[in-house]
């Protein structure tokens, strides 16, 4: 085995590192469970945190955010990024309830609007990875455009469909009380672990994303390999913008004004590194249901209620806490070797 095989190989094995580690996420979400146990036992901040129509909650507000997530994943492995989730999500729930209210069936429309995604992450693809574009650059502009075209197609304002059945597709529950959204969602989550762990695919994406170069010359087709990503997270971004489209039965074209960045921060919190080559669809999970413990923290306790939109500020002062401490613990071992 030549060296540069050994290197690709080393670099596949430290995929299973994390950047902020799995058990200091694990630990931070035990902590927001604590907090919320001690606070539930005085009268004055006593809430519903542990209920289980909570809990059903936060499952539904981040399943939505998880579809999306497991794309970006995907994306930031393979070392590169995708900042039109939110612009997809948005013009994709418009998309699907125009087809509909147009007189297409609605399976037809989904399909439809998944393809779309598809082709919208082949245009991300070739010029970030084909033209060497600046990928952070391209696909932000991507969301602007889309963001632009839902709101051309909509006047600015929100569309509701026409047709029942299609809110059943998010808001049906199976055995009692899990809504399909969340099935999907699990669905989603299932086959990216899947896809990253277990196939060839996912080997040569954490290759390409760990040492572009040593991937190329190990025989990896490293353009086409990368490219994948983009289609990937453009059809998860769509089938997001579907199912919560679905969900309220209608589409605003601004529903994804701050979903690309707030997505992204909940993937690098989890673990998965904006450099390459490191992560996974486990600790994006653990990373989207941290934030969003959080948020339902802040609101269970009326935060918003003292100053407006604290939550928001202490929520983003907790991002960059966390990103801080671990590149300076980071750094601090690295000093160490």
């Amino acid at each position: 085995m030549n060296t540069r095989q050994l290197n690709l190989n080393s670099r596949i094995r430290s995929s299973s590192r994390t950047v902020l580690g799995l058990q200091k996420a694990f630990l931070a979400i035990l902590l927001v469970v604590l907090a919320m146990a001690v606070f539930n036992l005085i009268p004055e901040t006593r809430n519903n945190f542990f209920s289980e129509a909570n809990f059903i909650n936060i499952l539904k507000s981040a399943s939505i955010f998880l579809i999306l997530a497991m794309g970006e994943t995907v994306v930031l492995i393979a070392g590169g990024v995708d900042l039109s989730i939110g612009g997809m999500m948005a013009f994709s729930g418009v998309v699907v309830i125009l087809l509909m209210n147009a007189g297409v069936p609605i399976p037809v429309a989904i399909a439809l609007t998944l393809l779309m995604g598809v082709a919208v992450g082949a245009v991300n693809a070739f010029i970030s990875v084909y033209q060497r574009a600046e990928p952070f650059i391209i696909t932000l502009g991507m969301g602007i455009v889309l963001t632009g075209a839902a709101q051309q197609l909509t006047n600015a304002r929100s569309v509701s469909s026409t047709l029942p059945d299609f809110q059943l597709i998010a808001n049906t529950q199976i055995l009692g009380w899990v809504p399909i959204l969340v099935v999907v969602m699990l669905a989603v989550l299932a086959v990216t672990y899947w896809m990253l762990r277990s196939t060839s695919f996912g080997r040569n994406v954490y290759a390409v994303g760990g040492d572009y170069e040593v991937a190329k010359y190990s025989g990896i087709n490293v353009r086409r390999t990368k490219a994948a990503t983009y289609l990937i997270c453009g059809l998860t971004a769509a089938l997001g913008g579907v199912m919560l489209a679905s969900q309220l039965n209608s589409a605003s074209s601004i529903a994804g004004e701050n979903t690309a960045l707030y997505v992204v921060c909940a993937v690098v919190v989890g673990g998965t590194s904006v450099a390459g080559g490191v992560g996974g669809a486990i600790k994006s999970t653990i990373g989207l249901l941290l934030l969003g413990l959080l948020t339902n923290a802040f609101n269970q306790l009326r935060i918003d209620s003292l100053v407006s939109y604290l939550s928001t500020a202490l929520l983003g002062i907790i991002i960059v806490s966390i990103l801080w401490l671990d590149s300076y613990g980071r750094k601090r071992r690295r000093e160490a070797v």
